[in-house]
């Protein structure tokens, strides 16, 4: 692969609009409002088309002006129509984007003909040319979209420091926000006025259609990694810029995989797919919200279950024989019902943990899984016995509730039910309920 300083410079244009998209995309992904940054991002484009007509040039500052004001007043109409149409802020906004954005589209087809204007460049970005169009910063010449998007970045991160209170508590609790002084909605059309002046600025970069990926998927990805607003803006920041880097790589080296030798493809449409891969990526196997970790989770809770499950069971036997019970493997099997792979790794983890011994061919219970067992097969009766007194639930609906409860019981808690229950002897399917631990 063959790196220029061109290359450098895409790369920068790159990093300057995804971070300066990430920034305010946190707290759209935390106030829910993803739909609004797509919603603004298509909506501004009246805004352009008016700047275009009036300014007749592409200066930033009437581009900055038209879409700041639009994106307003789709944040705005939006919840206007919300509150007043008694409609969902979700069909709200898709009323009120693809209004503005098909009239937009009007305005820029007919603006093109007498405005040097693209409007391809507006919907799909061009940030291989950042490059050519130049400007003289002292004696180094930079790419007029990296100095326009450098100050769009230091004002996202001025407004992320300045404010991150007030966006963090606005962002998880409104009423507690005002409680406290802090005017909810001012911080939520200030947050909709930055999402339109950086979607504005990134134009030229990656597109009107391409800016929400930007917008929302660094930040989405971050979410799904942590639970810590400081962590997830810095983790989606990292993300951003691996989008942009990676995404620019893929973009000269991927058409060489299907054949392609010597071409390049668009490195927009790369950014978004790859911020799309890391998403998937952080979907599937991040630490605590990934499907892999659920899974895992779920499976080890079940077997944890499960563990217990048989050692009632062993008790519930050696209480019914009066004596201490020998449990054939097969017989366990066709009681617990559970999963082949999951059963012998739960009678493993028992033998393992010195709950029960295995000795010719058979199961027997250790002392120390007998205080174990002993106090699950309390915790089940006691939770019967309280429902039964305090909820007043049928005796064939105790059974199920207990058997979910007993698991979640610890001594603290079987000490608090015994005496909520008044200190029963038995439950009350009449059956004895062991004594206390010492």
């Amino acid at each position: 692969m063959d790196w220029s300083s061109i290359d450098t410079w895409i790369v920068i244009g790159g990093i300057l609009s995804a971070v300066a998209c990430a920034l305010p995309g946190n707290f759209l992904v935390l106030r829910k409002m993803s739909m609004m940054g797509d919603a603004i991002s298509h909506a501004v484009l009246p805004g352009l088309a008016i700047a275009f007509v009036l300014s007749g040039s592409r200066s930033g500052l009437p581009m900055f002006i038209g879409a700041a004001l639009v994106g307003l007043l789709t944040a705005l109409f939006t919840q206007w129509i919300t509150h007043f149409g008694k409609v969902e802020e979700s069909a709200s906004m898709g009323v009120v984007f693809t209004t503005l954005f098909a009239i937009g589209l009007i305005g820029i087809v007919r603006a093109a003909d007498h405005v040097d204007l693209d409007p391809r460049c507006v919907l799909y970005g061009a940030i291989e040319l950042v490059p050519l169009d130049t400007l003289l910063l002292g004696n180094h010449e930079i790419p007029r979209v990296v100095f326009v998007l450098g100050l769009v970045l230091l004002m996202n991160i001025a407004f992320t420091v300045v404010f991150l209170k007030e966006l963090r508590i606005s962002a998880f609790d409104p009423d507690l926000a005002t409680t406290l002084g802090i005017n909810a909605k001012v911080m939520h059309y200030a947050l909709m006025t930055v999402v339109a002046i950086t979607t504005v600025a990134c134009f030229e970069s990656v597109g009107s259609i391409l800016v929400i990926a930007m917008l929302i998927v660094p930040p989405a990805t971050a979410c799904l990694l942590t639970d810590r607003l400081g962590i997830m803006i810095l983790l989606s920041t990292c993300i951003a810029i691996a989008c942009a880097v990676t995404g620019h790589a893929g973009a000269i080296i991927a058409p060489g995989w299907v054949g392609y030798e010597g071409m390049s493809t668009n490195t927009s449409g790369m950014m978004a797919v790859v911020s799309g891969v890391f998403f998937l990526i952080a979907l599937l196997l991040a630490p605590r919200h990934g499907i892999v970790s659920k899974v895992v989770t779920q499976w080890q809770l079940g077997v944890s279950i499960l563990r217990e499950d048989i050692l009632g069971l062993v008790y519930r036997l050696e209480e019914h024989g009066e004596g201490q019970a020998a449990i054939a493997p097969d017989f366990l099997w066709e009681v617990m019902g559970a999963g082949l792979f999951s059963r012998y790794l739960a009678m493993w983890s028992l033998v393992r943990s010195g709950y029960l011994m295995r000795a010719e061919g058979k199961y027997h219970v250790t002392p120390a899984g007998r205080e174990r067992a002993r106090g699950l097969v309390r915790s089940h009766r006691l939770w019967e016995s309280y429902l039964h007194r305090h909820l007043d639930l049928r005796d064939d609906h105790l059974h199920p509730a207990a058997a979910r409860l007993e698991h979640v019981t610890d001594s603290e808690m079987r000490r608090r039910l015994a005496e909520r229950a008044e200190q029963p002897k038995t439950d009350p399917h009449g059956r004895v309920i062991p004594p206390h631990e010492d």
